[in-house]
């Protein structure tokens, strides 16, 4: 699924749960996704990124996305 923000594709969505809370954010720039999501895992939340192609990452693989 891609989501869409205006007429730009954000290609890369972060999942972060933690308890009964659950939130997502979508970015254009994988740059910006993985400092994102570094940060909320670095706080305890469990945080999956998936990109433009469906591919799920867990904390261990975001090196993955930066080296594309």
């Amino acid at each position: 699924m891609q989501a869409t923000r205006g007429d730009a594709l954000l290609a890369y969505k972060m999942v972060a749960e933690r308890d009964n809370e659950k939130y997502s954010f979508a970015r254009e720039s994988r740059l910006l996704i993985v400092a994102k999501a570094r940060v909320w895992a670095s706080e305890g939340w469990r945080v999956v990124i998936t990109d433009q192609d469906g591919k799920a990452y867990a904390p261990a693989e975001f090196d993955q996305l930066l080296a594309v």
